[in-house]
């Protein structure tokens, strides 16, 4: 039996749609100067909970003039802006489904997508975009309009959308589509972007995600009330905790660029954000360069206070007296300069996608950025379960007790099913697949290995999907394995093989900005990163690396070859999915030949 989280605490009034988020927010925090902003080049651009409500109130009445009905399907392909907020509010309370797109998806994909969703109307970001949405038009015959951000001189833009809205408003055919939008109705069809295959559309109800703000709004504290955003609104996971944000009354800060992030949360000082571990770790990596400047004395006390930071217990309990004590000073002398330097005043640091190394999970609550860690997936709504205030309710290697109303249990195979109100309505137009995942109990098979701890905590170990056998029969996670080695400072991501061979090898990319500071260290020629991952003292110390984690693992499961790839691994060349995980399938099929000559 898995212990699920105690009911909500805080005050507020259900909703039963999600457009309601929008009127609830103007009406229970009418002095809130600030609903959605964001930084662009000219500074913040702001909108209060009013702006926020009369913008969103013209989009609909624009849809409206233009034909759009209930069920039709309206595209967002955009980053995120305050804008993408206004135009998923407008189109769900007209009765229409939202279909978020990602901007950086091939044409070829867009094509799927638009024709597959039978979009109607699409409002797109980016002369990219617009080019890729410009070269498919003639295959994508049910799109009927486009319109841009800003005036491209190519299709009619937002602020003509708005004007529309405004010169043809129809409040009462608005109140009456509001009326009609019933709790189990779709809300929003999201695309898998997903590791693997074609993109699936998951239809999810405005029953799903608002049962999740139910059971999800005691999680931040009272005071918190600025959330930082810059994670893709195209993914469950930001899109639900940003209707979070709103229904809890918190401001929405929306950062001008991935670069940008440290510089926007100093001026932000949010109280709350979520963040993939990627994230984490390189803010963490960031912070422990500093001490390379240090004189000896400064730098040992730096370094003491590092390490008794990932020695951190998570619940209060856990921690000794003498831990206390020494943490009391570490945060004197160290703890509180970092705070300062990263924004210093966060409630919770959200971390999901992908499961967080527990030294880094133990480090960023030592220093005064609690990380609570969930997991979820997009046809979850997306979570399944999330650490909270409990007893027990966080703890390092875990992703807490499932949600009120959520049913886990683990199968035989050891799968982690669940059952309840998040479970999608289904795939689009794909009932032979919503069979294969849903079962006629109602379980969603998530394709994730995991157990519980004695107090009903979930844990991951793995993915059925990544298992596979040696050819002697041994079976090998290489989840687990790639996540203990990208530990090392030397190694950004790890695709480890060996499928049907007589032994586990692995693909590194490495962490490059690290790796060239240590050949610069070593007087090791780093003018390119070819250069580099062919220098033999480079594999030497690559060598080191393996040989220091590989004990940690059975026979079968230890890295017994591996070649270092020049590139890094990005999203922009297709290997990491906008969440940041490794898109293992295209990985090995990029590196075929280096994988053959491994095992030759």
């Amino acid at each position: 039996m898995s212990k699920q989280q105690k009911p909500f605490a805080r005050n507020t009034r259900n909703i039963t749609r999600l457009f309601e988020i929008l009127t609830y927010y103007s009406e229970t925090f009418p002095d809130q100067k600030t609903a959605l902003s964001i930084k662009t080049s000219k500074g913040w651009v702001s909108y209060s909970p009013a702006d926020y409500l009369r913008i969103t109130n013209n989009l609909s009445y624009a849809f409206i003039k233009l034909g759009i009905m209930p069920g039709d399907k309206v595209g967002i392909i955009s980053t995120n802006r305050p804008e993408w907020n206004m135009l998923d509010m407008a189109i769900m309370q007209i009765g229409a489904i939202t279909v978020p797109v990602y901007p950086t998806i091939s044409e070829d994909d867009y094509k799927f997508i638009i024709n597959h969703s039978e979009m109607k109307l699409a409002v797109i970001e980016g002369h990219e975009v617009m080019t890729k949405f410009s070269n498919i038009l003639d295959e994508t015959p049910n799109l009927k309009m486009v319109y841009t951000f800003k005036d491209r001189k190519r299709f009619p833009y937002f602020a003509q959308l708005v004007q529309l809205g405004e010169e043809n408003q129809n409040p009462e055919e608005l109140q009456r589509r509001r009326d009609s939008v019933k709790p189990e109705d779709c809300s929003t069809i999201m695309y898998t972007s997903g590791t693997t295959g074609l993109p699936k559309g998951v239809m999810l109800s405005h029953y799903n995600i608002v049962s999740q703000l139910m059971n999800l709004r005691q999680t931040p504290a009272l005071w918190s009330d600025k959330a930082l955003s810059f994670l893709p609104l195209c993914h469950a996971y930001e899109r639900m905790l940003v209707f979070l944000y709103q229904y809890l009354g918190m401001t929405v800060y929306y950062v001008q660029s991935l670069a940008t992030i440290g510089e926007n949360i100093k001026e932000v000082r949010p109280t709350m954000m979520s963040a993939v571990p990627r994230v984490l770790e390189k803010m963490f990596d960031k912070i422990m360069s500093a001490q390379k400047n240090m004189k000896p004395l400064p730098r040992k006390i730096f370094t003491w206070a590092m390490d008794l930071a990932q020695q951190y217990k998570l619940q209060d309990e856990d921690r000794t007296g003498w831990y206390k004590f020494r943490h009391w000073w570490a945060d004197k002398l160290i703890y509180r300069k970092i705070r300062k330097n990263v924004g210093g005043n966060f409630d919770i640091v959200v971390s999901g996608a992908a499961s967080i190394q527990p030294r880094h999970a133990a480090f960023f609550s030592a220093i005064g950025m609690p990380v609570f860690e969930g997991y979820g997936a997009t046809e979850t709504s997306p979570v399944i379960a999330v650490s909270c205030r409990d007893r027990n309710g966080r703890e390092v290697g875990t992703v807490g007790f499932p949600l009120p109303g959520v049913e886990v249990r683990i199968a035989d195979s050891g799968e982690i099913l669940c059952r309840g109100h998040n479970v999608m309505m289904g795939y689009y137009k794909a009932p032979d697949l919503t069979a294969e995942v849903i079962d006629d109990e109602g379980w969603y098979h998530t394709g994730d290995t995991g157990k519980f701890t004695q107090f009903g905590q979930v844990v991951i170990t793995g993915r059925i999907k990544n298992l596979f056998k040696t050819s002697f029969g041994k079976y090998v996670n290489p989840q687990i394995i790639e996540e203990k080695f990208c530990e090392s400072p030397f190694i950004d991501n790890m695709v480890v093989v060996g499928e049907n061979q007589k032994f586990a090898a692995a693909l590194i990319s490495p962490d490059f900005e690290y790796l060239k500071s240590w050949c610069r260290q070593n007087n090791v020629p780093c003018e390119s990163n070819e250069e580099m991952v062919k220098n033999s003292e480079v594999n030497r110390v690559f060598a080191q690396e393996i040989a220091k984690y590989n004990p940690l693992f059975g026979a079968a499961e230890q890295i017994k070859k591996f070649e270092i790839v020049p590139e890094a691994w990005t999203q922009q060349n297709n290997i990491l999915t906008p969440t940041l995980k490794v898109k293992r399938f295209i990985v090995q099929e990029k590196y075929k030949d280096l994988i053959d000559g491994i095992y030759k």
